[in-house]
């Protein structure tokens, strides 16, 4: 996959200041905020900074953690996973694979068949309805 380099100045330029909070500064949406927690619409969930598709609404479930959770992304490529050590605590964060924004983090604790739980800020999605 093609990497989309932008810099920090052009990623605010076309962010709004919630998106690039934490798409770029790896922040966080308050749980239950996101207008994607509760959604159940069909379709596709794309990176909001690049438009890389990230998740299918099939793979979504309510793991009732607050944010957008899903059971795995929709192709191998989609993210990259990093090692993270913050807040005094030792998790996996997901990175959208074309572009480096922060999406979230990935925890061992979700449904069958991958028993994964991607969960996932809002603020970094744009759901793409099927017809």
């Amino acid at each position: 996959m093609e990497k989309l380099d932008k810099t920090l100045e052009e990623w605010k330029a076309m962010l709004d200041p919630d998106q690039y909070a934490v798409c770029r500064l790896k922040g966080t949406e308050r749980p239950f905020s996101g207008k994607y927690n509760a959604t159940k619409t069909d379709g596709v969930y794309h990176c909001i900074c690049c438009h890389e598709a990230l998740f299918d609404s099939s793979t979504k479930f309510d793991s009732g953690c607050g944010w957008p959770s899903f059971y795995a992304p929709i192709g191998d490529q989609a993210m990259v996973e990093i090692r993270d050590v913050s807040h005094g605590m030792i998790r996996t964060e997901v990175v959208c694979a074309k572009c480096d924004a922060h999406l979230g983090h990935v925890f061992p604790d979700g449904p069958p068949p991958t028993g994964l739980r991607y969960c996932i800020n809002s603020v970094c999605l744009d759901l793409v309805a099927r017809n």
